[in-house]
């Protein structure tokens, strides 16, 4: 059975001003974090007050989007920004790249254990679980706006988006969409909805992996280095039904793309930090008197 993409990425209308799921998705990813975070600083996972994890949080809300947007541009958009650089301020828009926002969040965090003396690697396993959910929420995002589609299915079930739709289709009103949808005349080009998948697997199934590991103490690399190798396998593997950008295409043997290129040494430094972490000490729970 296929179903045809009606959703309109705008949630609220206000003229001049227009507010958008996928900003509106980055605030419930932010406030889900907030409260997992609250509950792991109150079992003692990182020895810090609460307004010292309040900073935390905010520092990492910052390196998300700049370090997202940023390195959506540097890998998936340096051409476009080059003819339209304020595109770079046009978050609203779309336009996040997952490892750009993990290196942002990375240098915020760094920053942030520097003013608090607390060891770097703590708070990477401290945060890691409460990324997931984000991930989750960002890709339903991008269902939404109907972007990021995957491959034709080839079936009889998928998700038709009007965006992917060609010409003279792509530009028909969403009624008569809706009435050659109902006649069938568009399952042919029915695609997979890769957003969900990544959503369901890098947000749901990961999150549950992590918030069962981390519930125990564990060694200092431990949490961190499965959250690297978690993600990189659940993005590798979606990879392969998901479209790649059209301004850059396949990378190497008719199938390796950007994502999968920027996993990998993802899933290199989590092998290397799961190695680590048999060598190094569990974080003892502290309960920080607030």
């Amino acid at each position: 059975m296929t179903h045809l993409h009606t959703l309109d990425p705008v949630a609220l209308d206000l003229g001049p001003v227009a507010i958008h799921w996928y900003g509106l998705m980055y605030l419930v990813a932010f406030a889900v974090a907030w409260w997992l975070g609250r509950r792991r600083l109150a079992q003692g996972r990182l020895p810090v007050s609460e307004t010292a994890f309040g900073d935390l949080m905010f520092y990492g809300m910052i390196g998300v989007i700049a370090g997202g947007r940023l390195g959506w541009i540097l890998f998936y958009a340096w051409h476009e920004w080059l003819r339209d650089p304020l595109m770079l301020l046009r978050v609203w828009e779309g336009g996040m790249s997952f490892h750009g926002g993990l290196l942002g969040v990375l240098a915020a965090g760094w920053w942030w254990t520097r003013k608090n003396r607390v060891a770097f690697w703590d708070a990477v396993d401290f945060v890691a679980p409460l990324v997931p959910p984000g991930l989750g929420f960002g890709r339903i995002g991008n269902y939404i706006n109907g972007e990021l589609w995957g491959k034709e299915t080839g079936g009889s079930w998928g998700v038709v988006f009007p965006s992917a739709l060609p010409e003279p289709e792509r530009s028909l009103p969403p009624s008569t969409l809706a009435e050659l949808h109902a006649a069938g005349q568009l399952d042919a080009f029915a695609r997979h909805p890769s957003q969900l998948y990544q959503a369901a697997f890098e947000g749901l199934v990961l999150f549950v992996v992590l918030w069962w590991y981390s519930s125990r103490p564990r060694p200092r690399y431990a949490v961190a280095g499965l959250f690297a190798i978690g993600y990189g396998l659940a993005r590798f593997a979606v990879e392969f039904v998901r479209v790649p950008d059209a301004d850059i295409g396949y990378l190497a043997f008719g199938w390796l793309t950007m994502g999968q290129l920027l996993t990998l040494p993802l899933i290199a430094v989590g092998v290397a930090l799961l190695i680590a972490a048999r060598r190094s000490p569990t974080l003892v729970p502290v309960i920080h008197d607030r």
